[in-house]
């Protein structure tokens, strides 16, 4: 993606402090999501990225990872899964737990959401410590697909998330340092 892209959709990313707890720099997309260009850009961004891997499905957390995932399934010309808190499911599920960076969760999937052998692609919003996107490889790994890649519009790169993610892929549109 041109840097001048790059730069124009991280001028519509704004900070919010202290949420949702004191301490946490919230990452708000919601401006970013309202202008149809940057929001083309971010889909178009992320599918650079995941469309030489050959996925047959991409895989996302509620409730930010359901924004961008649909639109990105459907660049790729590929499923969508979604994984949900305990209880939002209505068929069998397997879950997984994770910690994130104020407190833990818990996400479920479908048991039949994903085909053995499935290339699958994990993906979020954001990537911070890397607990939810770890999660979601868990499940798809669970199932037996294979996690192919995980793409992000963000990265905290501070918080090492991509590290927790290893041996699979991260890849970011947006990195934040600091």
């Amino acid at each position: 993606m041109p840097r001048a892209d790059v730069e124009r959709l991280r001028g519509l990313i704004r900070d919010i402090p202290d949420f949702p707890q004191e301490g946490i720099v919230f990452k708000d997309i919601t401006p970013l999501l309202a202008d149809p260009d940057a929001l083309g850009s971010a889909v178009k961004g992320l599918a650079e990225y995941a469309r030489p891997l050959n996925v047959d499905c991409v895989i996302a957390a509620e409730a930010r990872g359901f924004l961008l995932g649909p639109a990105l399934a459907l660049e790729l010309g590929a499923g969508f899964v979604l994984a949900r808190k305990p209880g939002k499911l209505p068929f069998q599920t397997v879950s997984a737990e994770y910690l994130l960076e104020y407190g833990s969760d818990q996400l479920e999937l479908h048991s039949d959401a994903i085909g053995h052998g499935a290339r699958v692609l994990v993906h979020d919003d954001l990537l911070a410590t890397g607990g939810t996107a770890s999660a979601l490889c868990e499940l798809v790994e669970q199932l037996g697909g294979e996690v192919v890649g995980c793409g992000f519009l963000i990265e905290l790169a501070f918080l090492k998330g991509r590290e927790r993610l290893a041996p699979h892929e991260a890849h970011a549109l947006l990195s934040y340092d600091g």
